[in-house]
Formats: C-alpha cells, structure tokens, sequence
C-alpha cells in the first residue's frame, strides 16, 4: 500500500532527559469535537500554567471558538465526514470506516509538518486521532496517548472477536499507510508509556489498572458560557438538567418532545434544557440553546441529568455526585450507559424507543431512590480521587523529561 508521506518528518529526538525545570513543548492532536477539545482544553491550561508551551493541530474553524484567539494552531483544514451508524458492532465499524480513518489520512500531513516544524517535547494523541500516534512515531518524538471515550479502554466490545480482529487489520493498514516498518508497529490507540483517560477504573471496568495508565478523573476547567437566568429557579423545587450534546442536536428532536411530555407530568420537578430546538416545554422550564452544565452542578442547582451519556457529561454529573438517566445515541454512549446502569448510578433508557411514560418513571427512580445518589456519589469520589489536570499534567511531565 502506497505511503501518504515519508515516514520520518524530523530526526529522533535525544535519549536525553529533558532538564528538570526547563519548559516543555506539548502538542496536542484531538478530532474537532467538543467531547474530545474540551477535557483536552483544560489539561492544556493547566500545562500552561505551570509555565510549558501548548500548540494544537486541527482545523481553526472548530478549535478557535473553543481555545480563543491566542492558541496556537497548525491548521489542517476541514472537510465532512460521513455520518456514523447508531448502535452495535455496526456503530464502532462506522466510526472507525466513516471518520477515524479518513481523518488520520486527511491529516496526517498537516501534523507531521506540525512536529517537524514546532518540535515538541511530547506530542499528546488521541485515540480517536491516530495521525498524532503515526506522526510523532515518525519522527522519534515520544507520544502519550489521550482517552477521553470509553470505546476504546477496557473490552467495551465484550470479547468480539471478529470486530477486534477487523480493527486490529484497520490500525496495521494506518500503519503501513503512514509508511512505517511494519516490525514497529504499535497499538497507536495506546502509547506504551502514558495514557492519560478521564475516567476511573470502576467506570473504565478495569480491573487491573495498567501501570502506564493515568485514570485521572473529570478534566475540568472555566469556560466562556453565555448569560443565564438563575432568578427563574424556582427555590425549593428539584431540578432535572436535560442535554443531548452537540454531537447529537441534530437528531435527538423527537427524544426531546417526549422528555418534555414526561417532565410535565412531574409538577414537582423543574427542567433546564439544554438546546430544545423548538420542543414545547412546560411553563416553567428553563430552556437555552447553550446552558453552563458545570457551574448548575457547582451551585447544586441540579438533582439529576438526563442525557445521551457523552463522558464529558458523565463525568461532571458523577463528580457532583448527581444520578442520571442516559439515552446513549451512538460511539462510546451505549458502553458508558450499560457501565453507568451496572454501577447503579442510572437508568439506562432507550433513545429511539422510550415513550414519555417510561421517561417520567426513569427520572421518578433516580429522584425518589436514595440508591442511585450513593451510588453516584461513590463514583464521583473515585473520580475526584484521580486527581484532575494536576494529576495528568503531572504524569506528563515525568514522561515529557525521563530517558526514552
């Protein structure tokens, strides 16, 4: 199989240790989605702050509304992927075939120019962005891996071992296409020295945790939000936070209309929605395209969420100590929502099949039953245990500076 480009974009970096207390180079390679550039975000300025330098590869139109004018960015242009399958084995074929695959060969250039050009101490690549892995491998630049979905960490497939094999056929032929020895060739979903996962190991359903595993928990930081009116909360009534994500707005229309009918039949639950678009809610419900999800749960302002179960989402609510109630749509969503359900802190419910009755019960359970709130607070601890952007900062640090 042809190579894209040549296979070394700069020469290997020193076996060297990096000088403690010099500045480090990181440079991060994430997909242009919000559940992948926000944690990813918020470990960059946390790097930041501790006085290293951060630049980015990705197209300017998705990462500038999200980092600011002042990041720097190696563009890599957009384009438009095809959409992805919904559920099942099918759902992680289509990922993989209708974006992880065509984006790695779309930007594989741009990111090898962005090592060979900006010569970082690290490169931090996604799973889901095997170019950074390729890349930096290329180039003898030492590369930690970053996990922000649960699809790939674990056995989320559940021993498949013909859609394992298939996958594991897809990587070896992003491998040779990146024009790599085939005698090297490493996993580039996992880098032998540091995986950096927002997550914690009873939500991950590891059991060991590897060694080179950084299970650090909800990766938070302020973001810009726009106004919002928090004199319409009613004091003294429980809150139910409804949002789909950004990924999903353009088809979760006709889950929104049923959650609206169930959370009318609650008169004593007030709702906050996230981007109804369009959907009648009732009276007094509290609907705007965009709401501030981390500072509601900060304020305790919500009792439970209601969502497609995006680890981002997830992991907020849990850190809070808050239950749910997920309709997981597609990618990582379902595993998340079938570990959240076996954990006992959600109701798993079914996106295209739940009608407004079996809704209103869900969010009955998970407001009524003590349960389901210890079993979230005991997964937010084990969380917030992980230690955040400090701890994964830290853990790249040591990593960016030992020997190679």
């Amino acid at each position: 199989m042809p190579s894209d480009t040549p296979a070394t974009a700069t020469a290997p970096a020193s076996d060297r240790p990096v000088p403690a207390g010099s500045a480090l180079r990181l440079l991060i390679v994430v997909p242009p989605l919000a559940g992948h550039l926000l944690p990813a975000r918020a470990l960059a300025l946390a790097w930041a702050a501790r006085g290293h330098q951060v630049a980015w590869v990705g197209p300017e139109s998705a990462l500038r509304p999200l980092l600011g004018p002042e990041a720097l960015v190696h563009p890599t242009g957009a384009r438009l992927f095809r959409e992805q399958a919904v559920g099942g084995a099918e759902a992680v074929r289509s990922l993989w075939d209708g974006f992880v695959v065509p984006h790695t060969r779309f930007t594989l250039a741009a990111v090898r120019r962005a090592v060979e050009r900006w010569r970082p101490d690290v490169v931090l690549a996604d799973q889901h962005s095997p170019a950074g892995a390729l890349a930096a491998h290329g180039a003898g630049v030492r590369w930690a891996t970053f996990a922000p979905s649960s699809l790939e960490i674990g056995d989320p497939l559940g021993g498949d071992g013909e859609l394992t094999s298939w996958r594991d056929g897809v990587l070896r032929g992003l491998w040779e296409r990146a024009g790599l020895p085939a005698g090297e060739f490493a996993d580039p979903r996992f880098s032998p020295g540091l995986v950096i996962a927002p997550t914690c190991r009873e939500l991950a359903g590891l059991d060991p945790v590897p060694a080179e595993y950084a299970l650090v928990g909800p990766l938070l930081a302020d973001r810009p939000e726009p106004p919002f009116p928090w004199d319409r909360l009613a004091p003294g009534r429980r809150r139910v936070l409804v949002t789909m994500g950004t990924l999903s707005a353009e088809v979760a229309g006709g889950f929104l209309h049923r959650a609206a009918a169930a959370l009318a039949e609650l008169p004593d639950v007030q709702a906050v929605v996230a981007d109804p678009s369009g959907v009648r809610l009732p009276p007094d419900a509290v609907a705007r395209e965009r709401v501030p999800v981390l500072e509601l749960l900060e304020r305790g302002a919500v009792d439970a969420v209601l969502c497609h179960g995006g680890m981002n989402t997830v992991g907020e609510t849990l850190a809070h100590g808050r239950p749910l109630v997920v309709a997981p749509i597609r990618h990582d969503q379902p595993v998340t929502a079938g570990r959240l359900a076996a954990l006992g802190a959600a109701v798993r419910v079914d996106f295209a099949t739940a009608t407004s009755e079996q809704l209103r019960a869900a969010l009955r359970r998970v407001l009524d039953d003590p349960s389901y709130r210890a079993a979230a607070r005991r997964l937010g601890r084990q969380l917030r245990a992980g230690g955040g952007t400090v701890a994964a900062v830290e853990r790249l640090e040591r990593f960016a500076r030992a020997p190679h």
